[in-house]
């Protein structure tokens, strides 16, 4: 049997958004269940993220240390943000991203995974990208703000961030899933991940 996550839709007899925020929302929808009772499921509406796992010749990840208020912590990241505008082809997105956050470009651009980060209460899906042959960003860097005017950069070798992962010490959605996902994909070879324009049903977009 094959092991694929497969589409499917239960009926929902309403739904309501309680509160509406900046960039997110939270919408609360009466769904069927196979008994054919109702119950209520909350759930934040996101619009879809990307990230990258910017890998350097010498096997290093370049990594961003950034305060995420929610947990109270610093946390060491990959490159990544939210997908601006919908249909947005997610390649751009994480090229964008990439050039914002570390004034990076890269010549090489590969799927490595995506995900769902919390498909029990929130719809966001993440596309993670790999991307080889870094060099400096021409042009000015781009101006941060808020959070990310206090960021870190550092290029840390693959095998320590997945060293901090098992540990416990690394917590990082995207960058534990993308430093794993790389380790495992190197035994098949890096140019058999999926292409950088590969469908993305969960985020649909025009290539």
């Amino acid at each position: 049997m094959a092991i694929k996550d497969t589409p499917e839709e239960w009926t929902v007899t309403a739904t309501t958004t309680p509160f509406t925020g900046n960039k997110t929302s939270v919408r609360t929808d009466r769904v069927v269940m196979p008994d054919g009772s109702s119950v209520s499921r909350d759930y934040q509406v996101h619009p879809g993220s990307v990230a990258v796992v910017a890998l350097d010749g010498e096997g290093r990840v370049l990594v961003l240390r950034q305060y995420r208020h929610p947990v109270r912590q610093k946390l060491w990241e990959i490159p990544a943000g939210l997908l601006d505008i919908p249909g947005e082809n997610p390649l751009h997105a994480a090229q964008r991203e990439l050039y914002e956050e570390a004034h990076v470009s890269a010549e090489d651009w590969r799927v490595l995974t995506d995900v769902y980060t919390t498909p029990g209460g929130c719809d966001e899906a993440v596309r993670i990208f790999l991307a080889r042959g870094l060099s400096e960003a021409e042009g000015e860097r781009f101006e941060v703000s808020e959070e990310e005017a206090d960021m870190e950069l550092a290029r840390v070798p693959l095998a320590e961030l997945v060293r901090g992962a098992l540990a416990g010490e690394l917590h990082n959605n995207c960058l534990v899933v993308g430093v794993l996902a790389l380790t495992a994909a190197q035994g098949g070879g890096l140019d058999a991940l999926r292409p950088a324009d590969a469908p993305w049903p969960a985020r649909p977009f025009e290539a």
